[in-house]
């Protein structure tokens, strides 16, 4: 009986370590990710922009079902395509640019729905304010890439906050929209 238990224990340990070897580190690729947002303008058109800047971190456990995912966006890369609408979005009427230059998303959990992420919950600091979001994954896929000869693995996220919950009110009293439409594609390269 010893030595089963020592077997049993023994094998605990391997599987253990064989778990810990699956998570792995992968850096946001920048040129295969893009984080946009849309909002209603008075029920008329939708406004659109995209930050040009990000980068951020993912560990990834495949066999463990398990994440983590820390992403910044440079506020000041704000582009919309008119330079005009660009610099107030970073005034302090809206994302304060001067006050809090970047937003952050860090993961709390990745749940899976069979092999493949559904979604990543976590918190999205802007201007200052830490508040929960869930970032449902349209799709999502790991792939070895012929180019960097590396796996990489990605998806396409999207969520819709309420902008207000952040501190961001500006326009509202108008009848500009609260709610935020976020529009993540995101690519990570597996680091060796």
């Amino acid at each position: 009986m010893r030595k089963s238990l020592f077997a049993l224990a023994a094998a605990a340990c391997l599987f253990t370590g064989m778990a810990q070897a699956q998570s792995a580190n992968y850096a946001i690729d920048p040129t295969h990710t893009f984080a946009t947002f849309e909002i209603n303008h008075f029920g008329a058109t939708v406004n659109r922009g995209r930050f040009d800047k990000k980068e951020g971190t993912v560990q990834f456990d495949k066999a463990g079902k398990s994440g983590k995912a820390e992403v910044t966006f440079d506020v000041t890369s704000i582009n919309t395509g008119t330079p005009a609408f660009d610099k107030h979005l970073q005034s302090a009427d809206l994302f304060d640019a001067a006050k809090h230059p970047t937003m952050k998303f860090v993961s709390s959990k990745f749940v899976f729905n069979g092999d493949k992420v559904a979604s990543v919950e976590g918190n999205l600091t802007l201007l200052g304010k830490t508040a929960p979001i869930t970032l449902k994954a349209n799709q999502f896929n790991c792939y070895d890439s012929p180019m960097l000869k590396r796996e990489v693995c990605g998806g396409d996220f999207e969520a819709t906050i309420d902008r207000t919950q952040w501190g961001m009110n500006y326009g509202v009293e108008w009848g500009f929209a609260k709610n935020v439409r976020l529009v993540v594609q995101i690519e990570a390269v597996k680091q060796q």
